[in-house]
């Protein structure tokens, strides 16, 4: 299997299979002149103003467009954790509310939550188990469309149901999926895309979705100048008026650098189309191989872009395959291989030899 996207389009060192989509992918080298763009319009006075908020527009036109939803319902936050912070300190929680986070959940959905003066968090065995531990009082379950941990894909129809049958908020973070998989928005209430890993990004901005179909009263209980009616100095006579979109979420000016950059890779990604059946070809083949030699292994058969395979000295090991040309991820006592469209079959038997050795 060839790769799909020229390896030279990237800032990859030469030798080196880059296997860490999951944690963070090398940078496209169209993002210089996408910054570059963004410096010319920042120092250009109103003109360059104009040009900025047409990239904004751009960009949320670009994401409601592969997300299956209205322009209106995607706004812009600077990560995943700044999104679901504001969302879980916006609910009127009550004595005795609990929120669902499966046990391989990342902390980024789940912390915000867990911190509310009275809200229980109820721990899941794993995604299948959400259903297990889910009750009348359960406010929220939370979510990752694809497990950082293992790779595992939810089964996000069953858990929209299932929230449906209890009065739940879905919430779904889209950081291990954006950008290989599709997604459809509408499933969740809430949800939210970092854009430094598939999504070829940078770090310091985040797609927050919010379903004003399902959710058309939602409010968050901060604000700032970008996210008020009037983006200037209110009245402060009267209450303050939010936007009436997702940019609500944005309380002050979006990281411009990263909506110019992520408005080139997403451009990127639109003219090399096929990205689903490359990633998942590669992780089903590696996946495959591991088993084939008895290799032990998290990442269940339904799964996405990733492998992962537990390791008693996993930081050790990821040093190990580094210092042999092959670049993984390291965390919670695994090693994660992730593929993205600059890898070919060659990056994954050349990681499948020299994971093996580490066995």
């Amino acid at each position: 299997m060839s790769a799909l996207f020229p390896p030279e389009d990237f800032h990859i060192t030469p030798g080196v299979a880059h296997l860490c989509a999951g944690g963070k992918t090398p940078v496209l080298r169209r993002t210089a002149d996408a910054i570059i763009r963004y410096l010319a319009d920042k120092s250009d006075g109103p003109a360059g103003d104009l040009r900025q908020e047409e990239e904004i527009l751009g960009l949320r036109r670009r994401i409601a467009g592969s997300w299956g939803c209205a322009v209106a319902d995607i706004g812009l936050v600077s990560s995943v954790a700044e999104g679901v912070s504001m969302l879980a300190a916006s609910l009127d929680w009550r004595a005795g509310d609990e929120v669902v986070v499966p046990d391989v959940e990342y902390p980024s959905l789940a912390a915000p939550f867990a911190l509310q003066p009275g809200v229980t968090l109820r721990v899941a065995e794993g995604v299948g188990g959400v259903a297990a531990v889910v009750s009348p009082r359960t406010r929220v379950i939370a979510v990752s469309s694809t497990s950082f941990l293992h790779a595992e894909r939810a089964d996000l129809p069953a858990l929209h149901e299932l929230a449906d049958r209890v009065g739940a908020l879905l919430v779904v973070d889209h950081t291990q999926s954006a950008g290989w998989m599709p997604i459809d928005a509408s499933i969740a209430d809430f949800a939210f895309a970092a854009s430094y890993k598939w999504l070829l990004g940078i770090s310091g901005i985040a797609a927050a979705y919010w379903n004003r179909a399902r959710q058309p009263d939602w409010a968050p209980q901060s604000a700032g100048w970008y996210s008020m009616a009037s983006q200037g100095r209110p009245d402060w006579r009267d209450p303050v008026g939010l936007v009436p979109d997702a940019m609500r979420f944005c309380r002050g000016n979006p990281n411009h650098a990263g909506v110019y950059t992520l408005n080139a890779s997403l451009d990127y990604l639109a003219e090399h189309p096929g990205v689903e059946a490359h990633v998942t070809g590669l992780a089903g083949e590696l996946r495959r191989r591991c088993l084939d030699a008895q290799l032990p292994m998290m990442t269940p058969a339904h799964h996405g872009a990733s492998v992962c395979l537990p390791h008693p000295e996993a930081a050790k090991a990821v040093k190990t395959l580094e210092e042999h040309g092959v670049l993984t991820w390291n965390g919670r006592g695994r090693i994660r291989i992730s593929f993205h469209g600059y890898n070919d079959e060659f990056d994954m038997e050349r990681a499948f030899e020299q994971v093996r050795r580490l066995y």
